[in-house]
């Protein structure tokens, strides 16, 4: 169950946390994988992983955020491959600030990667997949519970994700007669080297405290583990989630039932 035998995958930000969980699994499953981030040295890093591990990648430096980057990154992918089958949108940015405390500078950079960049890789991913023989292709975008409901002081990150699954549910419908499934998650908060940015970047002096306060959040007790949320990203990629399309699955520990 669960395999993706000869899939062509293209993960962004996969050079470390979920993004790279999620190449990690999906190669062990059968797929060859694109290993797209903008830090190059990353992403080459989790290709090599891969590798000793006898499964098939590539890496692909890529600002999501940048068009005629997409764009070429899309055309390579399919003069080396032939077709793409699934496309992970995972690549993000995060800020801390109301709307007060956002400047337009803090808007746009984080819109630029988590809303422009899911729009343009979808896009032409989308019409390549429609191209190709047989037509059809898989999205599995990464979105956030910020996008569901307010949490305190992340203002332009909780827009661009709900942003996301918008735009999940839009694809789907638009394109669900055409062998298009797209689905997002919605992970609670995962304990990863962006998490860890976070609260270095944010809350150096009592970081400890903030990170365990992050624990307790969620009923479980605990941050999720990004090879948690990598199983929930295979399962809509595989053959077995064929009737799953314009959904959101939550993976927070029971933060969005209280």
């Amino acid at each position: 169950m669960f395999r993706l035998d000869s899939k062509i995958a293209l993960v962004t930000g996969a050079g470390s946390g979920i993004g790279r969980e999620i190449a990690l699994l999906y190669a062990q499953q059968g797929a060859q994988v694109i290993v797209a981030d903008i830090q190059e040295d990353a992403a080459a890093a989790v290709v090599a992983e891969i590798s000793e591990r006898n499964g098939l990648a590539r890496s692909l430096p890529l600002n999501v955020a940048d068009e005629g980057q997409v764009r070429v990154a899309m055309q390579g992918v399919v003069e080396q491959y032939g077709r793409l089958d699934i496309l992970v949108n995972n690549a993000g940015v995060s800020h801390v600030g109301n709307v007060l405390e956002t400047s337009a500078e803090d808007w746009d950079r984080v819109m630029a990667v988590n809303a422009r960049g899911v729009f343009l890789c979808s896009k032409y991913a989308v019409a390549q997949m429609l191209r190709q023989n047989p037509a059809g292709g898989i999205l599995v975008n990464i979105a956030s519970v910020a996008g569901m409901i307010a949490v305190d002081r992340r203002f332009p990150y909780g827009a661009s994700k709900g942003a996301v699954i918008s735009m999940t549910r839009s694809i789907a419908i638009d394109f669900a007669n055409q062998g298009i499934r797209a689905n997002a998650i919605c992970p609670g908060t995962v304990h990863t080297p962006f998490v860890e940015g976070f609260l270095e970047r944010n809350f150096a002096e009592n970081k400890d405290e903030v990170r365990q306060q992050l624990h307790a959040r969620q009923p479980i007790g605990r941050m999720g583990r990004p090879e948690e949320i990598a199983a929930a990203a295979l399962y809509l990629a595989s053959d077995e989630a064929a009737l799953i399309t314009g959904s959101t699955l939550v993976i927070d520990g029971g933060w969005t039932a209280r």
